[in-house]
């Protein structure tokens, strides 16, 4: 792999770890349904973050397949049947890796944004 593919995968894989690790957080809270998921990350993140259904869907099922989580149909009472998720036990052991290398990540970020004062001399 060249080095300028190497980077883009090394930024995809960020980019599709970050929105793994905030649905797995969000499904912590609880079982729901995509729409809701995708609600949840945009109000929690005071409307900053907003997770369309072309990168929402691909990252639920990525999850299921990794058995991160599990979904179910279930009736709706105000139209069509919805398929919920729900986090699993590997799901849980999964969000408790991601946010150590998530807090790793920012740390290492926050050293260079906040240097030392005699580091940035």
């Amino acid at each position: 792999m060249t080095p300028r593919k190497e980077r883009y995968q090394n930024r995809t894989e960020i980019l599709q770890g970050t929105l793994d690790m905030l649905i797995l957080q969000v499904l912590q809270w609880g079982p729901r349904h995509g729409y809701a998921l995708s609600k949840a990350i945009r109000t929690n993140s005071g409307e900053i973050l907003k997770v369309d259904t072309g990168s929402l869907y691909p990252a639920l099922h990525r999850l299921e397949r990794k058995g991160w989580i599990a979904a179910e149909w279930k009736a709706s009472e105000i139209g069509p049947r919805l398929r919920v998720y729900q986090l699993t036990k590997s799901g849980r052991k999964q969000l408790v890796s991601e946010r150590s290398r998530w807090a790793t990540l920012t740390n290492a970020i926050a050293g260079i944004l906040n240097p030392a004062k005699n580091e940035s001399e």
